[in-house]
């Protein structure tokens, strides 16, 4: 009898030992934040109709946390390469956004990013540091989310106006 009760409570102490979460134990899986598809659809439809507004018609682009085009609006009447470019854009504004811990394109030329101690920048494939692109943060603790990039507009700064519209609109939906 005694020896049942021993082997009850052996057992029961290696079963509470295997379920508990062990300080030694670590998990192997990376959750990466981003935003859903819906979302990033609408952040590239909003830049798109603010630019639209405007008399402008042009590409939006939202990437990732893998840099990966997430969703992309093109209007009526933009120009090929306003793809790539605004693409570029997103892609530059989280990368670099993130690398910077700043939020635009713009703030990152202006940081002088791409001088001359960083020109080497410039030639990494999808890299582009001209205004249109805003980097996507989480509002609870400001993670990079993505980014979002714009082209089409005559000049970066009203794209970059469009996107940070976008951004506007919908930054209590990144939590």
């Amino acid at each position: 009898m005694q020896w049942c009760r021993y082997a009850a409570r052996v057992g029961l102490v290696a079963t509470c030992i295997m379920l508990a979460p062990g300080a030694h134990a670590q998990s192997h899986v990376v959750l990466t934040p981003k935003l859903d598809w819906q979302l990033a659809a609408q952040l590239a439809q909003e830049a798109v109709r603010a630019c639209a507004a405007q008399g402008y018609s042009v590409t939006a682009t939202v990437v990732d946390t893998s840099g990966h085009q997430q969703a992309v609006i093109k209007g009526d009447s933009v120009p090929l390469q306003s793809l790539s470019v605004s693409y570029r854009k997103a892609y530059t504004a989280f990368s670099y956004g993130l690398a910077f811990n700043m939020n635009t394109t713009s703030e990152l030329i202006a940081a002088k990013v791409t001088g001359p101690a960083n020109g080497a920048l410039n030639t990494i494939p999808e890299v582009l540091f001209v205004p249109g692109g805003v980097t996507l943060r989480r509002v609870a603790d400001n993670a990079a989310l993505g980014g979002i990039g714009v082209s089409g507009a005559p000049g970066g700064e009203k794209d970059e106006a469009c996107a940070q519209a976008a951004v506007t609109k919908y930054r209590a939906e990144f939590r």
